[in-house]
């Protein structure tokens, strides 16, 4: 009798992988800084406002947990966010950058500029899958708390809320519109198993593969006709094949989005959508290279054409990181008891892809893990949208407001870390000419 439901994967490699983390936590050494970042007094004040904020976070945070809104449409989300910071006497301005749902909140004066970042999209069917009620929280209360201490460190702050990152790459958008151009440096966190200083989120293209055939009738005279399904089918197969040959940080995933209307004709037309993932700028842009042959290949055995579409909302290249604004927040996270672990620990092909990458490469940037759910919890998941809108999310929310805050003022305050972190940024190459590195 034919099976009526899928096999269940085997779980025994997620479970001794699961083991093997937990033994590495427990041997890691925490992510330090040779930094002393902003005087004693001005951490004491950034620290104590976060604490005051805290139920007003968490508030918001459960807010936009509870009206999730997908990518473009977060109309309510950032309505909220805006009348926050309007109660704390912050004006704010949305619709900045020709996005509807963008928005930005400054303080300070003249000197270096750090913006933090607010996120507040959800994911179809799954609500905040991906935790982002906590970012924005997190970034809307560390720009508060920070903004209570700016006047002594000097220098400049801003929130800037994100829309779309879900796929939409609000932020590349919003950079190619100027809102980042006097920005010195962004932070940012992500919710997650676990308490990570640094962790890789990889590059990201988008291709659909449309293939064109010829109609025939596929009883009466197949010898007429072209069958683009086969085409498409060909360069499924050949990309599952060309999977062999990948480094191993690589993705490559896909789904038909077409296969014709019926069998008795020959499709004249099918479509693939696949995403590539590479963990490099350059070994993205050689995968992208791949991939076209495939498909170039397969529509010429069949005797189709084929057109490619490429990433129809901005790429995402992987994160850049920089140790020394991560070891702030390490120092930073200590005293709510977390300890961000360094890169390495916990295995890093757990991961996905971030538009925070293309501000990554035009100025130094951090991405932190802080964890909310159990180890095994996967993100884009309704169990890892749960522990988001858990106790477990509330305390992250606050601990999380506090470390931003903190390494905001840090890096105004510290002119020998800011140095360390430009240095850095230099040494990895500078910045790229994001928008056209693919061209």
């Amino acid at each position: 009798m034919a099976r009526t439901e899928p096999v269940p994967p085997d779980d025994a490699f997620l479970r001794a992988l699961v083991a093997r983390t937990e033994r590495a936590v427990a041997d890691a050494e925490p992510l330090t800084s040779e930094f002393e970042g902003a005087p004693k007094d001005v951490r004491e004040l950034v620290a104590e406002a976060a604490a005051d904020l805290g139920d007003e976070l968490v508030a918001l945070s459960r807010d936009v947990h509870a009206h999730p809104e997908e990518a473009f449409g977060e109309h309510r989300s950032v309505r909220v966010v805006a009348e926050l910071l309007g109660r704390h006497g912050v004006e704010s301005a949305v619709g900045v950058g020709g996005l509807e749902t963008a928005l930005v909140a400054r303080a300070g004066g003249d000197g270096p500029h750090i913006a933090v970042l607010a996120e507040y999209d959800a994911l179809p069917g799954i609500g905040h899958g991906c935790g982002h009620n906590i970012i924005c929280s997190t970034g809307v209360g560390a720009f508060l708390a920070a903004a209570r201490a700016v006047g002594r460190t000097g220098g400049r702050l801003s929130l800037v809320g994100t829309p779309a990152e879900e796929g939409g790459g609000g932020k590349e958008t919003l950079a190619r519109a100027g809102v980042f151009d006097d920005v010195d440096a962004t932070i940012m966190l992500h919710p997650f198993s676990h308490d990570i200083a640094m962790h890789p989120f990889l590059g990201r293209r988008q291709v659909e593969m449309v293939f064109r055939g010829v109609a025939a009738h596929a009883s009466a005279q197949p010898f007429m006709g072209r069958n683009a399904l086969d085409a498409a089918v060909a360069a499924y197969q050949g990309v599952a094949a060309l999977r062999q040959h990948l480094p191993d940080g690589d993705r490559v995933h896909g789904v038909f989005t077409d296969g014709g209307a019926r069998p008795n004709v020959v499709p004249d037309r099918a479509a693939l959508l696949f995403y590539l993932r590479s963990s490099e700028p350059e070994t993205l842009r050689d995968l992208a290279a791949r991939v076209a042959a495939v498909a170039e290949g397969a529509a010429a055995m069949t005797g189709c054409g084929v057109e490619l579409v490429w990433d129809e909302q901005p790429p995402y290249l992987p994160i850049r990181a920089n140790h020394a604004l991560a070891g702030r927040w390490a120092v930073n996270q200590a005293p709510y008891g977390r300890t961000p672990l360094p890169p390495g620990v916990v295995p890093e092909f757990l991961t996905g892809s971030t538009d925070l990458g293309n501000l990554s490469y035009r100025m130094p940037a951090i991405h932190p893990m802080i964890a909310v759910s159990g180890p095994t919890v996967a993100l884009h998941t309704v169990e890892f949208a749960a522990a988001a809108g858990s106790e477990s999310g509330d305390r992250a929310v606050r601990d999380g407001a506090a470390g931003l805050a903190l390494t905001a003022v840090d890096y105004l305050a510290d002119a020998d870390l800011r140095e360390a972190v430009h240095a850095e940024f230099a040494a990895a190459g500078g910045q790229l000419d994001v928008p056209n590195y693919f061209d």
